[in-house]
């Protein structure tokens, strides 16, 4: 055996002669467990005598003595069969007591430990009690001085009670009061607010009835000059069928049935509208005495132009627009646009506007159109052309195509081309009517910046102005 092994016996031997003599369990006096010395020497004893059952006791040396010796064995070993019995139930008995010895060591062990409980229990039941006496003795002093408070506390409560009883009467006869004001005041209100909503819809009726005679005398300025047409019509050339080919300025005729005037009154928007967009090109004008308006339409901008003291005259083919323009009391002439242009002096005007005309223009007009504006305008003369813009995607989604009188887009680039080949320097250009300011699906692009790089990028500005001056020679 190791010596491990050998110190784990002597342990396990100590433990047991430990248990077999501990008799008292600490912190229970009077406690004391039976002892089982007694038991266990009876059981050596026994265990000796079951041990010396056939044997013989030992005799001095000599041949007597051996001989005596050997007859005892003869004997003993003779009766051997009738011992045997005896001999079995001997060991079983010591087997026995064995058992009853190790039960009556277990048996102590559990009453030792039980007894250790109890010592435990009757510790923490003292702790317990001297707790529940220190509460009492604590009770005792705090009672006289908690049902002194108690009383004072009543007192105060039946004090408060009063005082708030008699605040709610107060505030009761104060609320009644502020009622009455409150009712009194409503009453003013809400006469005051009935004459106001009274007011208002008299006003609202005032301006509905506004909008409806400046309907009826739209649609008698329509009246007025569909009859002056059709008066004019005899000296006139007779309209040409849809399919005719392209006019001497290079814009297709509608048939006569279509009222050109009615379609920008319902799809380009009022003339309030207009008139705002075209502010943009005030600051270009400012200081300029002879401006052309191409294509010049209602005159919402030579109208403009009129409250500013700019000094400007429009040409249109249109003669229900060059009525509408003669209506506000602008300079106005009815004629075909390059012919008009092509009358004028060279160098003569300082200022040639013109908006969403091109885009109505053949491909082989509109070049002739920048060459012959840049010949009439004098050095450092503007020419302003205002278009839709292909590169917004938004305008193909149907405002380019609802007017049938669009021939195609022009792109920014190439006017820009045709402006540089045309002698004109310091062009600008300028997008005009944000898609995402018109079109709430476009706005929403925004929110990455991927959106916001592809909105920037295929979405800008519905229309676009670009504006060149003519360079000195």
């Amino acid at each position: 055996m190791t010596s491990e092994q050998v110190a784990a016996v002597v342990g396990e031997i100590r433990d047991r002669v430990r248990r077999r003599h501990e008799k008292r369990a600490p912190g229970l006096p009077g406690f004391e467990l039976p002892s089982l010395d007694e038991l266990g020497r009876a059981r050596d004893a026994a265990e000796g005598k079951v041990a010396s059952i056939g044997t013989v006791n030992p005799r001095a040396p000599g041949l007597f003595n051996n001989l005596i010796q050997w007859v005892k064995r003869g004997i003993a070993r003779t009766l051997d069969w009738h011992v045997r019995d005896q001999v079995d139930f001997n060991r079983a008995v010591i087997r026995f007591m064995d058992k009853s010895l190790e039960a009556e060591i277990e048996q102590n062990d559990n009453i030792l430990r039980v007894a250790r409980g109890l010592a435990v229990l009757r510790d923490d039941g003292q702790a317990e009690i001297r707790k529940l006496n220190d509460v009492r003795d604590h009770w005792k002093q705090w009672r006289p001085a908690w049902e002194e408070r108690l009383t004072q506390s009543e007192v105060g409560l039946l004090h408060s009670v009063r005082e708030i009883e008699a605040g709610a009467r107060e505030r009761d006869a104060s609320f009644r009061v502020s009622l009455s004001e409150t009712h009194t005041n409503f009453e003013a209100a809400l006469a005051s607010t009935a004459d106001e909503t009274q007011k208002r819809l008299w006003a609202a009726l005032e301006q509905v009835r506004l909008q409806q005679e400046a309907l009826i005398h739209t649609e008698l300025r329509l009246i007025r000059r569909r009859a002056r047409a059709g008066l004019e019509g005899s000296t006139q050339v007779p309209p040409a069928p849809l399919s005719a080919p392209p006019e001497k300025n290079g814009t297709t005729r509608m048939p006569a049935e279509f009222d050109y005037a009615r379609f920008e009154e319902r799809f380009r928007g009022p003339e309030s509208y207009v008139r705002e967009t075209l502010a943009f090109y005030l600051p270009y004008l400012e200081n300029r005495e002879a401006v052309l308006d191409l294509g010049c339409g209602r005159g919402e901008m030579l109208s403009l132009l009129k409250e500013h003291g700019i000094d400007a005259e429009g040409v249109d083919c249109d003669p229900d627009a060059v009525a509408a323009c003669r209506e506000k009391g602008v300079r106005v002439i009815q004629a075909d646009l390059l012919s008009h242009l092509s009358s004028r002096p060279d160098a003569s005007l300082d200022a040639i506007l013109c908006t969403h005309v091109v885009e109505h223009l053949e491909p082989r007009r509109l070049a002739e159109l920048v060459f012959l504006a840049a010949a009439k305008l004098k050095p450092e003369g503007l020419l302003a052309i205002e278009t839709p813009n292909p590169g917004c995607l938004a305008i193909f989604a149907g405002d380019f195509y609802l007017d049938p009188t669009h021939v195609r887009p022009v792109p920014s680039r190439l006017l820009h081309f045709l402006f540089e080949e045309a002698g004109l320097g310091r062009i600008e250009i300028e997008e005009l009517r944000p898609a995402s300011e018109l079109i709430p699906e476009v706005a929403a692009l925004a929110k990455t910046e991927e959106g916001k790089a592809f909105q920037q990028r295929f979405f800008g500005g519905c229309d676009y102005a670009i504006l060149g001056r003519k360079l000195a020679v």
